[in-house]
């Protein structure tokens, strides 16, 4: 299916929003594998997992392909990337959505349980303040049972190594450069896509009103997740995967 006659397929915009987002991250399938690699080796293959601000539900997505005894709970404020899970996901019982801002300190009321075995997120952190981050990272603390997990993989750089990160930079973005050649849809080509789609219309407008372009968050080290999520009461917390720009911080409560 073409990306124009996306309109009649759910399934067809989730692989679109997949193919979108490996433009930027070619290993992102690997980190989503170790990533439920984890989930199983610490709280078993039946989770109750929270897939923190989900977009398109792709974790819960692997997610529940993997474990069929799994339940998802996907929490966003995204109307448009709502739509999308809840159309893609129509019909399957193992996964409510909740819409909510991560930034309002009672967002964890809209949920349907107390507590998680696991909290799961993956590109999507990096849209709030580090102090935003800090106090969302102790109402996880809170969430996820004794136990429990909290995963994140998202950009995580080390401004200690300019060298590297620049060598690294010219060669992704060379590889990107190809591929946008031979006809990759980028982020705004993408959300152009779903404007133009009248399901999509009214909800990509709202969520345009909402974020604005892009995010204006930071970024901070892995280090820093890593201690802050140790100070909102996390026994043990730290990278257990990594490429060149990104990386995945495992918390254990």
């Amino acid at each position: 299916m073409t990306e124009t006659a996306m309109g009649s397929d759910w399934q067809a915009w989730q692989d679109s929003w997949d193919r979108q987002q490996e433009w930027y991250m070619p290993d992102r399938e690997e980190r989503f594998r170790v990533m439920l690699d984890m989930v199983e080796a610490l709280v078993g293959p039946e989770p109750r997992v929270l897939d923190l601000a989900c977009g398109t539900g792709s974790i819960s997505d692997r997610l529940l392909k993997r474990f069929p005894k799994a339940e998802s709970v996907g929490v966003d404020l995204d109307p448009a990337l709502l739509a999308i899970a809840q159309g893609y996901f129509e019909g399957e019982d193992r996964i409510r959505f909740v819409r909510a801002d991560l930034k309002d300190p009672h967002w964890t009321a809209r949920l349907p349980h107390d507590s998680y075995d696991a909290v799961l997120t993956a590109t999507a952190l990096h849209w709030l303040h580090t102090e935003d981050l800090r106090g969302l990272y102790g109402q996880l603390g809170g969430l996820v049972r004794d136990g429990g997990v909290f995963l994140n993989a998202d950009r995580m750089p080390d401004d200690s190594t300019p060298r590297i990160n620049a060598a690294e930079r010219a060669f992704r973005h060379a590889q990107m450069d190809r591929a946008k050649e031979a006809g990759t849809v980028d982020w705004a080509e993408w959300w152009q896509l779903a404007a133009a789609d009248p399901r999509l219309a009214g909800p990509t407008a709202e969520r345009f009103a909402i974020y604005g372009e892009h995010a204006d968050g930071d970024t901070p080290s892995a280090q820093w997740h890593a201690q802050v999520l140790r100070d909102a009461g996390f026994a043990e917390a730290r990278p257990v995967w990594t490429s060149p720009t990104d990386s995945l911080v495992l918390a254990l409560k």
